[in-house]
C-alpha cells in the first residue's frame, strides 16, 4: 500500500516535471514538463525524433531519465516502478502479438502473465474479444490477421488487467484509413469508460479527433500545449483563398480581396483574411461575379494543426513534407 507521501493530487494521471534523457552525446529529452488529468485524452505531437517515444518509455518505466522526475497514477516511475506497471497499460508503435498463437491465446497469455484469477479469464477474453470485434477470428493464428486486426488484438492485450493509464504510441502507424478509423473509435470509447490515455502521433487529424488537449514537442523540448482550437487559434484566423483560372486577372482580384490580400503567381491563388468568416467569402465571390472572373475553385480556410505546427516551429511536420515530396 502506498504511504501518504508517495501520491499526489487524486485528479492528476500523469505528471511530469524536467525530464531529461540523452543517448550518448544526442540529448533527446531537454526538460519535458506536463500534466495529465485522470479520465482525459492527451497528444504528444511531433515529428519522428522529436521525443515522443522516449517520453512514453520513461513514463511506462522502460527508461530512467537522467534528469527530472515523473509520476504516473500518483507513483514515482523509478522508486514506485513496480505500481506503476500495475495501473498501466501499454500499447507500442508495433503489434506485439504472437503470430503463432490465436487471438483467444495471447489475450490468456497475457492474463496469466498479471497473475488474474483463472476462473476470471476466459470471460474476460470474451469481452475483449467481442469488444474489438475479434470473436470470429479469436482462434485463428494472429499471423493470418490483417494489419488493423493485429491492432486491435494489440490494444485487447494492453487492457486485460483493466490499466487506469492507457500508453498508445502511434497506434496507427501503418494503417490503413479504414483502420485507422475504428481504432479511433475504439480508443473513444475507452476514454467514455474512464480510461486516462496518452498517445503520441505524428497525425494531425488523429490529434484533432482523439484528443482533449494536445502537447507539441520538438527537438526535445515542449513548444506549446492547449486544447486543439487554443492551438489553432495560434496559427491565425480563418481565411479566403480563391484559385483563378487566368494569371491576368491576379492583380485585380488580389485588390478586390483588400488590402492584406496575398497571390500567389505559381499557383494562381489569391488568399486574404476571413475576418467575418463564411460571410467574408460570399462578399468577395459577389464581386468576382460581378467582375465576370472565372475561378478554378474557392474556399473558406481555417487553421489545421498542421499550420500550428509550421508556425511554431518555421518547418512542416514529417508527413506533410512527405506529401510535399510526393507531389513535387
Amino acid at each position: 500500500m502506498a504511504t501518504k507521501h508517495s501520491r499526489i493530487s487524486a485528479s492528476v494521471a500523469i505528471q511530469a516535471k524536467g525530464l531529461r534523457k540523452s543517448y550518448g552525446e544526442q540529448q533527446v529529452l531537454k526538460g519535458v514538463d506536463f500534466t495529465l488529468e485522470q479520465g482525459s485524452i492527451l497528444a504528444l505531437l511531433g515529428p519522428n525524433g522529436a521525443g515522443k517515444t522516449t517520453t512514453i518509455r520513461i513514463l511506462s518505466t522502460l527508461l530512467k531519465p537522467d534528469e527530472g522526475s515523473a509520476s504516473v497514477n500518483g507513483f514515482d516511475v523509478v522508486k514506485k516502478s513496480a505500481q506503476v506497471r500495475a495501473s498501466i497499460g501499454l500499447t507500442g508503435q508495433f503489434a506485439a502479438v504472437d503470430d503463432y498463437m490465436t487471438g483467444r491465446e495471447n489475450i490468456l497469455m497475457i492474463g496469466q502473465l498479471y497473475h488474474l484469477p483463472a476462473e476470471d479469464l476466459p470471460e474476460r477474453t470474451r469481452d475483449l474479444l467481442e469488444q474489438f470485434d475479434l470473436v470470429d477470428a479469436a482462434d485463428r493464428p494472429a499471423r493470418t490477421y490483417s494489419g488493423g486486426m493485429k491492432r486491435r488484438l494489440d490494444l485487447a492485450m494492453s487492457l486485460v488487467a483493466s490499466p487506469a493509464i492507457l500508453f498508445l504510441d502511434e497506434p496507427t502507424t501503418g494503417l490503413d484509413p479504414r483502420s485507422r478509423l475504428a481504432l479511433w473509435h475504439m480508443i473513444k470509447e475507452l476514454a467514455r469508460g474512464g480510461t486516462t490515455i496518452l498517445l503520441t502521433t505524428q497525425y494531425m487529424e488523429e490529434a484533432e479527433y482523439l484528443a482533449d488537449n494536445v502537447i507539441v514537442i520538438d527537438h526535445g523540448q515542449v513548444i506549446a500545449e492547449g486544447t486543439v482550437s487554443e492551438l489553432k487559434a495560434q496559427a491565425g484566423a480563418e481565411r479566403v483563398e480563391v484559385t483563378l483560372k487566368r494569371a491576368k486577372d491576379l492583380h485585380v482580384v488580389r485588390k478586390l480581396a483588400g488590402a492584406e490580400a496575398s497571390s500567389d503567381e505559381e499557383t494562381l491563388m489569391v488568399t486574404a483574411p476571413a475576418r467575418k468568416g463564411a460571410e467574408s467569402l460570399y462578399e468577395l465571390l459577389g464581386k468576382l461575379n460581378t467582375a465576370k472572373i472565372p475561378l478554378e475553385s474557392a474556399a473558406l480556410r481555417r487553421p489545421t494543426l498542421d499550420d500550428v505546427f509550421l508556425a511554431l516551429t518555421g518547418h512542416a511536420t514529417e508527413e506533410e513534407a512527405a506529401k510535399e515530396a510526393k507531389h513535387a
